[in-house]
């Protein structure tokens, strides 16, 4: 697929999906969900990246769906009846996000600026969220009557609380990026000059990792997240039983027997 609305690039193991909508503060329509699923399964489908970087063009990371350019309401207009809000997050905006959770790789999101309603999620989503001191998150759906979505209720609750992620969506209130890292929504604030530079070392570390127990570790904890002890330390059972499988665990025994640094291949 060629791409319009996004810049995709791979180098060094890293994979980088830019949402390049400058002009509307990368606001998102059924085209630009599109190409993003499409980039994603290139990364989850090729096996040559380790590692995906996630952030917007310009000022903004992501500004929501585009209401002026199909972004929600799912084609609702043209159906007889009353429209349908929540068919485009069935055909498009769920399953990207889905995917997103699903990756064998670690995703990493560099905020560089308002992250809204679905860019809010998708911000969020990442494994480790680095925000620039400029950007701010919000959700807004309360403002035109709808109720916030793309995982939005499922995970700012587990983020945030649900006491400041209910206040956070029924208010309307934006959260600037030193109060979501208070709130624990983020791992870090940075300048934002240093945002691409703080992203490219936490990328390239990750990249030279363990990738397949990164993708353990981040389904476990979506796993464990729920349920009683007893079922958590089953999960870590499994998913250490597959880890104790690979070529990376054997290559970071190795490595540190002998008192050097590991040389993982994501094997």
């Amino acid at each position: 697929m060629a791409y319009e609305h996004i810049l995709f690039d791979e180098a060094d193991g890293i994979a980088t999906i830019t949402i390049n909508r400058p002009q509307a503060l990368n606001a998102l329509h059924i085209g630009v969900i599109a190409e993003m699923i499409d980039a994603v399964d290139r990364v989850r489908d090729e096996g040559t990246a380790r590692v995906l970087v996630l952030t917007g063009a310009g000022r903004a990371f992501c500004s929501g769906a585009d209401l002026a350019g199909g972004g929600a309401g799912g084609g609702g207009a043209r159906r007889s009846g009353p429209p349908d809000a929540g068919a485009v997050l069935e055909s498009h905006f769920n399953p990207l996000l889905e995917r997103l959770f699903a990756l064998p790789v670690p995703f990493v999101t560099a905020v560089n600026g308002p992250a809204a309603g679905a860019g809010c999620s998708y911000a969020l989503a990442g494994d480790i969220v680095i925000a620039a001191r400029s950007a701010y998150f919000l959700q807004a759906f309360v403002n035109i009557g709808l109720v916030p979505d793309v995982g939005s209720t499922w995970l700012l609750p587990r983020l945030a609380g649900r006491a400041r992620a209910q206040a956070m969506m029924m208010l309307g209130e934006r959260i600037s990026a030193e109060t979501a890292a208070d709130w624990g929504m983020v791992y870090k604030v940075v300048d934002d000059a240093d945002l691409a530079a703080a992203t490219r070392s936490v990328a390239e570390k990750l990249a030279k990792g363990p990738t397949r127990s990164y993708a353990l570790i981040r389904q476990g904890i979506r796993d464990c997240l729920d349920k009683p002890l007893s079922e958590g330390l089953m999960v870590e059972r499994r998913n250490q039983l597959q880890a104790g499988r690979t070529a990376d665990f054997v290559e970071g025994v190795s490595a540190f027997l002998q008192k050097r640094p590991a040389q993982f291949t994501g094997k």
